[in-house]
């Protein structure tokens, strides 16, 4: 009698230490065969800019010189040179590549007949490059950068004055006090790191815009000018970027492959020698043996972990929400309900259930938004800190994956 009811305790065992085994943390379902983890497609580091980091505010000051029609005055043929002052925003949403807002403001000089004068504001939007993060590796305390860019604006030139007015209409010739144009421009910034929320730049600027950039029509159908200016960038949030190298994690999750595969191994092997045990026995009397209790259903894959009172997901863990995804589209009849939860030892019930809703809601959003999972497959289930699946408190701030209707 005591041997039938060891046999029927095992055999019961046996059942729950398999479920229980799918539950271990960050596990992948164990099936009939060794288990393995979908590689990522690429090895290489992914650097992104969060929605508040590297954010640039730009002051300035130089100088300015229009390259427009002109005549000799006085037998004396030259440009002249004014001030110009520059104000700026912009982002740089990788360490390669950034956009900015740049306004200028000030005046031109040039002889056209007579000394002429007027006034001029421009707003140009910039594609900047940076080019030794691109060919040497991003590193975010680089002191000295060189960063090309391109950019397509307005500029409005205005107070047009000129002895030679007369002397133009006379002759046929355009002229506009007031006008509009629309300037391509390319540059080079020439940027030194301070510190790492202000740098230092010199850059320069060609701007190339239609004939009556400077009020005056006629002769060469491009009219350019030509600019320098110095000042200081102020990065709101710093100047690093966060990166993620989806591979970082494969060995690990490996290890716990092989965790999970021995402990297979080990499974079956005392399997095997229970079969041998029982073949050893005298046939004992017929019983009834009751079910064994009914084993809830076994996560699939992986689990994510999250840190102390937190429902955000940590670039550690975003692997194991990419490891899902990739099932999941490799299942297309799958459903999943995430299931939340939190440890007991902080916070209140209450407070851990919504704690606990937020985590799975945090986990759905990632798979729904970033890996364009269709949310009729997913659901929530948020269990609280009233069920803990693990006797190691840590453990239970965890959300797991489980078969879905």
């Amino acid at each position: 009698m005591r041997n039938n009811v060891l046999l029927t305790i095992v055999a019961c065992g046996g059942a729950i230490f398999m479920a229980n085994t799918a539950n271990a943390q960050d596990a992948i379902v164990v099936e009939e065969e060794s288990v393995s983890v979908v590689e990522a497609p690429e090895c290489k580091d992914n650097y992104y800019s969060t929605r508040h980091d590297n954010w640039f505010i730009q002051i300035g000051a130089g100088i300015q010189s229009p390259f427009v029609e002109y005549h000799e005055v006085n037998g004396s043929k030259k440009h002249h040179i004014t001030a110009t002052y520059n104000v700026g925003f912009g982002k740089w949403m990788s360490p390669y590549l950034g956009w900015r807002l740049a306004f200028n403001y000030g005046a031109i000089h040039f002889d056209d007949m007579s000394f002429s004068k007027a006034k001029i504001a421009n707003a140009n939007f910039d594609l900047m490059w940076d080019m030794f993060n691109s060919f040497s590796g991003p590193n975010s305390e680089r002191v000295f950068s060189i960063v090309p860019y391109v950019g397509l604006g307005g500029n409005y030139t205005w107070d047009l004055e000129s002895d030679a007015l007369n002397i133009h209409r006379v002759e046929g010739n355009k002229i506009k006090k007031n006008s509009w144009t629309l300037p391509v421009s390319a540059g080079l910034q020439l940027r030194f790191r301070l510190s790492r929320y202000v740098n230092f730049f010199l850059e320069g600027r060609a701007m190339f815009a239609g004939d009556n950039f400077n009020g005056i029509a006629y002769g060469a159908p491009v009219d350019m000018n030509i600019s320098a200016i110095g000042g200081f960038t102020f990065k709101i949030g710093g100047d690093s970027f966060k990166s993620y190298n989806p591979c970082n994690d494969l060995a690990y999750i490996a290890s716990l492959n092989g965790q999970i595969n021995d402990l297979r191994g080990e499974l079956a092997t005392t399997a095997t020698a229970l079969a041998a045990a029982e073949s050893q026995l005298p046939c004992p009397p017929q019983q009834v043996i009751q079910d064994c209790p009914e084993v809830e259903t076994q996560p699939v894959l992986t689990t994510v972990r999250f840190t102390i009172n937190s429902a955000r997901i940590t670039d550690e863990e975003m692997v194991n929400v990419y490891n899902i995804a990739q099932y999941l589209n490799d299942n297309p009849e799958m459903k999943v309900t995430i299931k939340g939860y939190a440890d007991k030892d902080t916070g209140s019930s209450a407070y851990n259930m919504k704690l606990s809703e937020r985590r799975a809601q945090a986990v759905y959003n990632a798979l729904t938004k970033s890996y364009g999972i269709d949310a009729n497959r997913l659901s929530i289930d948020p269990e609280g800190s009233e069920t803990q699946i693990y006797d190691t408190n840590a453990w239970n701030r965890i959300v797991i994956f489980v078969p879905g209707n």
